[in-house]
C-alpha cells in the first residue's frame, strides 16, 4: 500500500510577521538576560529580561524596572535596537540591508513588506519602504539634535547628545522608553513638565510616527491639497486633530484642580496636549499619573485603546478603526444603507473587520483583568484595568503595578504586548486558514437586535 503525504502548507504573511517579531523577542531576551546588561553585573532573570524585551520589541514602554539605573549601556542599547525594529518592522529593516548590498526585491517580499506597514497597495512598496527609512532618519535626527540641546546644559555634553537620540528613537517609534532615572526612578519627563521644546519635540515625534508611512506618502505626493488626499488619509487626519483637541480639552478639565493647579497658563495648555497625544501610544508622562483622578484616568484608558493610525508605530483599535464604527453608527441613526464620508462610500466589509478587531481587543482586556485581578487580588481593579489597556495598545503608561505583579501576571501583560502589536484581527488569524466562502450558503433568517 502506497504511502501518501501532504505537501506542508506554507505560512501565512501574519505567521510570518509574528514569528518575525517572536524571534526578535527571543534574541532581545538572550541579550538581556547577560549579567553585562545590568548595572549591577548581575542577570535580571529570565522573566524580567522576557518583560523588557516584549516591550521594547512591541514598543511599548511597561518597564520592571527604571531603565536608566537598572541597565547598563549595552543593555540600553540593545533596548533601543529592538525599539527601532520594533517600530519600524523587521521586514522594513531586512529591507533596508537588501538596500545597501543592491540585492533584487521579490515578488514574496514586497508582499511580506505591504503586510508588514500594513499599507494596501503592494504597487510602489519598495519605493514606499524607501520613504519610509529616509524619512525617519530625518525625523529622528532632527528630533535628537533639537532634544540634545536641551539636554546637554543639564546631563553634559555625552549623556546629553546619548538621551538626545534615545528619546527621539523612544518618541518617533512610540515607545515610551526613558532613560530619566537619574532624576528620579520611572520620573518619564516630569523634570521637563515645564519646557516647552521638550514637549512640542516629544508630541511632534509621536504624531509623526504614530499617523502611518501611507499617509506620509499620500502627503509628500499631494502636498497640503486636502480634497486630492485619500480617502484613507483624510480619516486618519480628522480623527487625529479631533482626538488631540477633544482630549487635550477633555484633560484639562478632568485635571484642572488636581494636577495642572499651580501651572501658568501656558504650562497647562502644554501638559493637556502632551496627555491628550502620549496615550495614543508613547508612553511618556510629563505629570504623575498615579495622581490621575478617576476622569483622568478613563480619558487615559479611552485614549490607549484608539490608539494611532494604521501602519504606523503606534498600537490600539486605530483611529480608522473609531472612524468605521461612527459613521455606521451615523448612517444607522438616520437610515442610510450605505456609509459614507467625504464624499466616498466605505467598502462593504469595513464594519465587519472594525468590529472584530474592537470585539478581539476588548475580549483580550476583560480576560486578563479578570486572570491579573485573580492572581494579584491586592491590586485595584481600576490599576489593573489601566494596566491591561496600556498593555494591548502598546502604550506603556502605568499607575505604577508593573513591578509588582508575579511571575504569571508579567507573562500575561508581555502577551497583551505582543498581541497588540501584531494586531489584534492578525494574531487572530495566526490560528485560521484562509477559507473560499462556499457557492451554496445557508438561508437568511431574520433576528431582532438591540
Amino acid at each position: 500500500m502506497r504511502a501518501t503525504f501532504r505537501k506542508p502548507k506554507s505560512s501565512t504573511y501574519p505567521q510570518m510577521i509574528a514569528l518575525g517579531y517572536f524571534l526578535l523577542i527571543v534574541m532581545g531576551t538572550l541579550l538581556l538576560s547577560l549579567p553585562i546588561a545590568s548595572r549591577n553585573n548581575i542577570s535580571p532573570g529570565f522573566v524580567n529580561a522576557f518583560f523588557t524585551a516584549t516591550s521594547a520589541t512591541c514598543v511599548t514602554g511597561l518597564v520592571v524596572f527604571d531603565t536608566f539605573t537598572q541597565w547598563s549601556v549595552l543593555g540600553q542599547a540593545v533596548i533601543l535596537v529592538l525599539i527601532q525594529i520594533g517600530g519600524l518592522g523587521f521586514m522594513t529593516i531586512i529591507t533596508m540591508f537588501s538596500f545597501m548590498l543592491r540585492r533584487k526585491i521579490g515578488l514574496k517580499e514586497r508582499e511580506l513588506l505591504r503586510e508588514s506597514v500594513n499599507t494596501m497597495y503592494i504597487g510602489g512598496i519598495v519605493r514606499l519602504t524607501k520613504k519610509i527609512l529616509i524619512g525617519t532618519f530625518l525625523f529622528e535626527s532632527l528630533g535628537a539634535l533639537i532634544l540634545s540641546l536641551r539636554f546637554i546644559p543639564r546631563m553634559g555634553l555625552t549623556a546629553g547628545l546619548y538621551n538626545g537620540t534615545f528619546h527621539s528613537v523612544s518618541a518617533f517609534c512610540n515607545a515610551g522608553f526613558d532613560l530619566m532615572g537619574r532624576f528620579g526612578q520611572n520620573s518619564s519627563l516630569t523634570s521637563f513638565s515645564g519646557d516647552a521644546v521638550v514637549n512640542i519635540t516629544i508630541i511632534i515625534l509621536i504624531i509623526v510616527g504614530g499617523v502611518g508611512f501611507f499617509v506620509w506618502d499620500d502627503l509628500t505626493k499631494n502636498k497640503h491639497h486636502f480634497k486630492k488626499y485619500q480617502l484613507h488619509t483624510k480619516i486618519v487626519l480628522s480623527m487625529t486633530a479631533i482626538l488631540i483637541i477633544s482630549g487635550a480639552i477633555c484633560f484639562y478639565i478632568f485635571e484642572r484642580e488636581n494636577l495642572l493647579s499651580g501651572m501658568t497658563i501656558g504650562e497647562k495648555v502644554i501638559a493637556s496636549v502632551f496627555s491628550a497625544v502620549t496615550p495614543r501610544t508613547a508612553g511618556f508622562n510629563t505629570v504623575d499619573t498615579t495622581a490621575l483622578t478617576p476622569g483622568g484616568r478613563l480619558l487615559t484608558m479611552v485614549l490607549m485603546f484608539i490608539g494611532g493610525s494604521p501602519g504606523s508605530t503606534a498600537g490600539g483599535i486605530k483611529t480608522t478603526t473609531l472612524a468605521v464604527i461612527l459613521i455606521s453608527l451615523w448612517s444607522s441613526l438616520q437610515n442610510i444603507k450605505s456609509d459614507n464620508i467625504f464624499g466616498r462610500r466605505l467598502e462593504d466589509n469595513a464594519l465587519k473587520r472594525a468590529s472584530a478587531v474592537v470585539t478581539i481587543y476588548l475580549f483580550l482586556v476583560m480576560n486578563a483583568a479578570f486572570i491579573i485581578s485573580a492572581t494579584n487580588a491586592v491590586l485595584p481593579l481600576e490599576d489593573v484595568l489601566f494596566e491591561v489597556f496600556s498593555a494591548i495598545g502598546t502604550v506603556g503608561l502605568s499607575t505604577g503595578i508593573t513591578g509588582t505583579l508575579d511571575t504569571f501576571g508579567r507573562i500575561v501583560i508581555a502577551l497583551l504586548m505582543y498581541c497588540g502589536r501584531v494586531g489584534s484581527l492578525s494574531f487572530a488569524l495566526l490560528f485560521t486558514e484562509h477559507r473560499i466562502s462556499p457557492f451554496v450558503q445557508n438561508a437568511t433568517e431574520k433576528i431582532n437586535i438591540g
